[in-house]
């Protein structure tokens, strides 16, 4: 299979259905901005040296569930491949939570805050957060155009769960740094 077709040499891309869109198009903003948090997130756990911890898994799942979001992002709801995707449900937020509250009781209380950087795993946690916040508001910005494909119950879970996966990605810079003997380095006032 190649590579290269030259199908997107007019600024132009394919939906899952074939349907074409500008690649400026919000939904092709919002699925880029997915798709780059996902790169960022790989990048992350490649910076996570103990392949056997419980991040490193929870990364994995992480990547999943992005490349479903973006799957469901590119499937037209009312298509038949819609009916053959997995679901993208209220489970995925709760896991997130819970991986929140495992990582953080392990940690100092937060002081103030934080400048993003320490161990290299936590400069690339902190990275894949404000990614994480672009995906977001890219998001929010397909939720409010009223043409939006996805149906907007799908699109608000979307939202809660980058919400929440930012909020992970913050406790789990703190993480990095605490399980390599560094301090976070707060805001000097």
């Amino acid at each position: 299979m190649k590579i290269y077709t030259g199908q997107g040499d007019g600024g132009q891309t394919s939906l899952f259905d074939g349907t074409r869109l500008f690649k400026d198009h919000a939904l092709i903003e919002t699925y880029g901005a997915v798709d780059e948090l996902n790169s960022f997130v790989g990048a992350l756990s490649a910076s996570i040296p103990d392949e056997g911890c419980i991040p490193r898994k929870d990364l994995d799942l992480i990547q999943s569930d992005l490349i479903l979001l973006n799957t469901w992002l590119t499937v037209n709801p009312k298509s038949r491949q819609a009916s053959k995707l997995a679901s993208f449900g209220q489970e995925k937020i709760t896991y997130l939570e819970g991986a929140i509250d495992r990582l953080q009781k392990r940690l100092p209380d937060l002081k103030g805050f934080l400048l993003p950087g320490g161990h290299v795993s936590a400069a690339w946690a902190h990275v894949a957060r404000s990614v994480c916040r672009r995906a977001e508001r890219r998001l929010v910005r397909l939720l409010r155009e009223p043409s939006a494909e996805v149906p907007g119950e799908s699109l608000r879970l979307f939202q809660v769960y980058l919400n929440r996966l930012s909020d992970y990605l913050f406790v789990l810079a703190r993480w990095c740094n605490f399980q390599h003997g560094m301090s976070d380095t707060v805001l000097d006032k």
